[in-house]
């Protein structure tokens, strides 16, 4: 990796181990008293300025030691062959959000506070895409005499609810609509619903009666503009933990950009979107997230769902995170979320 020699290789990752655990520039003397690398100092402070002219450290002007860089995460990252395994506490704590009898939205908030508690860096959430539900059964319950409430059930139990307005509509309708609503919806995503009822909508209309038509217009309502946008299902916990890490302490300037960053909710989007395309845990290094705002921050996400790929969670944190406890962490509160969904 890299052509790096086996000495070469450990000293980087000693030099990354030691910030990591004390975000302070790391000398060569600190790293040849912490680790036994079998190398001198003298050996280490050679090795660390080759690493320096190769883009994997820099050295703050006030500082003799030196810092790793976004590259030097990215290869402890990519070489990591070791990890934490989380503690029974830190399992009991994600499991509370996900073992008790809620709505999807407090589930999925529990976990990202759990996240975020657990790792003091910032825990994300982003709710299912709601034209990703593939639906198993639409409930109709009536509210006053003109409205009702439609219930979308999905394969996973995952329930969406949106009230309608539509006058004309008898109780004893709604079952004949609800039966019928059923027949063309099951097994169909909300998106693929939505394009059967404009189509059967566009059919000649001669060959259905006035039931019939009441179904499909208030299957559109209920459908119509995705229930809601996707800025408004993204969860974010602990944003604080962020700017009390030491590196972003005294830098009001970054602290402002990236708080702006979280409150663009689209901007988090782009970033936890990549994870559905995506199988397991993804990683992305400050610059790597290409979004701007994000550049001193890292992202740890997973996707999950049983079925199918329902949403994404992960924690935002310094690069400098402690990257063997937190991947085990993400990897996990995914795991739990699939099996509740």
């Amino acid at each position: 990796m890299n052509g790096f020699s086996e000495r070469t290789s450990n000293i980087l990752k000693a030099i990354v181990q030691d910030y990591i655990r004390t975000a302070e520039p790391v000398s060569s003397k600190a790293i040849a008293m912490k680790y036994s690398l079998g190398v001198s100092p003298a050996t280490i402070r050679n090795v660390m300025a080759e690493l320096e002219s190769l883009g994997f450290l820099h050295q703050p002007h006030t500082s003799a030691g030196r810092v790793p860089t976004e590259k030097s995460f990215r290869f402890y990252i990519d070489s990591m062959r070791e990890f934490q395994e989380p503690g029974q506490g830190d399992k009991d704590l994600l499991k509370k959000g996900c073992e008790k009898t809620a709505a999807i939205e407090d589930i999925l908030s529990d976990t990202a506070k759990a996240l975020s508690t657990i790792t003091n860096c910032a825990g994300l959430m982003f709710i299912p895409r709601r034209e990703s539900f593939v639906i198993r059964h639409i409930n109709l319950l009536p509210i006053d005499s003109s409205g009702l409430i439609v219930l979308l059930v999905s394969r996973n139990d995952l329930v969406q609810s949106k009230v309608v307005r539509m006058a004309g509509i008898e109780k004893l309708e709604l079952e004949s609509i609800s039966n019928y609503l059923n027949s063309i919806a099951e097994g169909l995503t909300i998106r693929e619903l939505r394009g059967r009822i404009v189509e059967e909508m566009h059919r000649d209309k001669n060959l259905y009666d006035e039931l019939l038509a009441k179904a499909l217009r208030l299957g559109a309502q209920a459908l119509e503009n995705d229930l809601g946008p996707e800025e408004s299902d993204v969860v974010v916990e602990g944003k604080v933990n962020i700017i009390e890490q030491p590196e972003f302490r005294g830098d009001i300037e970054m602290m402002k950009r990236i708080f702006a960053a979280f409150e663009e909710k689209s901007l988090l989007v782009r970033i936890l979107d990549k994870s559905l395309e995506e199988s397991g845990i993804r990683i992305y290094l400050g610059s790597e997230s290409a979004v701007e705002g994000f550049e001193g921050l890292s992202f740890v996400t997973s996707p999950y769902g049983r079925n199918e790929t329902l949403g994404t969670l992960g924690v935002a944190g310094p690069v400098r995170m402690d990257y063997s406890r937190i991947i085990p962490l993400v990897d996990y509160a995914s795991g739990l979320l699939s099996k509740v969904l």
